[in-house]
C-alpha cells in the first residue's frame, strides 16, 4: 500500500441497481468508514425497493479476472464476500481467497430482504465445504443459519448452538445476527464467538421498516475495521455501532422497503 493511501478493502458481491444493498452498499460503507473500496462483481440484479426482478450471473473467468487485477496490483487489506449465487462462483471465490493473506468476512447471502432467493440450493454444500473454512468472520442471519445448519434459533441458547454449528464448518469467528429474534422485543442482539471467547452485542431495535442492505452494510463495516488493523471483536463492535445508526436513519425510497443510510454520520 502506498504511503498516505487509505487501507484497501475489497468486496466480492452482486450489484443492486436500487443502490441499497450489494456492491453499492459495500462501497458506500467503506467510504463512510475511511477505507478505499474496490469491487469484484459476481452478478447483476434488476432490483428496487419492491424486490429482485432479475439476476444475471457473471462467468467465473470474469470474477477471477477482476479479483486478480485488483489483488495483484493494488493489494487488499481485507475482503468481504456477499452474493455468490451458484456453486461454481462459490468455489471460484473460495479458491481466490485461499491465495490472499488478508482477513475475509463471509456474508453467506441466502435470500434478499424481500424474500427473493439469491443462492441456489445446489450451492449450499459448496458454501459449507469451500467458503466458510476461508472465513475470518462468518456473518449469517437466523434464516441463513437454518439454511446452512438446520438449527432453528428461538432464543439466546439457540444462538449459541447456531454459532457452534457454523464454527464446525471452519471459520475462525461466527457472528450470529439475531435481529429477527422476536423474543428480544426492543433489543437487537448479536453473538460473536470463536468457540472460547463470547461477545454479546446489544443495541436498541429501531421502529423503522427501511432496513434494506443491513447485512451487506454490517459485513462491509467489519471488513473496513479489519482493513484498518482492528482485531475481530473491536471491528465487529464498531460495525454494530455503525449499522445501528444507519438503520435508525433509514429512509423511504420507492414504494417498498427503503435502504439504511450509509452516510448518517456525515449528515447535519
Amino acid at each position: 500500500m502506498n504511503a498516505g493511501a487509505p487501507a484497501a478493502c475489497l468486496t466480492v458481491a452482486g450489484s443492486d441497481s436500487g443502490g441499497g444493498a450489494g456492491i453499492q452498499a459495500d462501497l458506500k460503507t467503506m467510504m463512510a468508514l475511511g477505507v478505499h473500496g474496490m469491487s469484484v462483481l459476481t452478478a447483476v440484479t434488476a432490483q428496487n425497493s419492491l424486490g429482485v426482478h432479475g439476476v444475471w450471473e457473471l462467468p467465473a473467468e470474469a470474477v477471477t479476472a477482476q479479483y486478480r487485477a485488483v489483488a495483484d496490483d493494488i493489494g487488499v487489506r481485507a475482503v468481504k464476500t456477499g452474493m455468490l449465487s451458484s456453486a461454481v462462483l462459490v468455489e471460484t471465490v473460495a479458491g481466490l481467497l485461499a491465495t490472499t493473506e488478508a482477513p475475509a468476512v463471509v456474508d453467506p447471502v441466502g435470500v434478499s430482504k424481500h424474500g427473493d432467493p439469491l443462492l441456489a440450493a445446489s450451492a449450499l454444500d459448496a458454501v459449507r465445504r469451500e467458503l466458510l473454512p476461508r472465513a475470518t468472520v462468518a456473518t449469517p442471519n437466523l434464516d441463513e443459519v437454518t439454511q446452512l445448519t438446520g438449527v432453528r434459533v428461538l432464543d439466546e441458547d439457540g444462538m449459541r448452538r447456531a454459532a457452534d454449528a457454523i464454527l464446525g464448518y471452519g471459520p475462525r469467528w461466527a457472528l450470529i445476527k439475531g435481529g429477527h429474534l422476536a423474543a428480544h422485543g426492543n433489543e437487537a442482539v448479536d453473538l460473536l464467538t470463536d468457540g472460547s471467547e463470547e461477545l454479546w452485542l446489544r443495541a436498541p431495535r429501531h421502529d423503522n421498516r427501511h432496513t434494506h442492505g443491513t447485512g451487506c452494510t454490517l459485513a462491509s463495516a467489519i471488513a473496513a475495521g479489519l482493513a484498518k488493523g482492528l482485531a475481530v471483536p473491536e471491528a465487529v463492535t464498531a460495525a454494530k455501532e455503525y449499522v445501528t445508526g444507519a438503520i435508525a436513519a433509514g429512509f423511504s425510497l420507492g414504494g417498498g422497503i427503503g435502504p439504511v443510510d450509509h452516510a448518517w454520520r456525515q449528515r447535519p
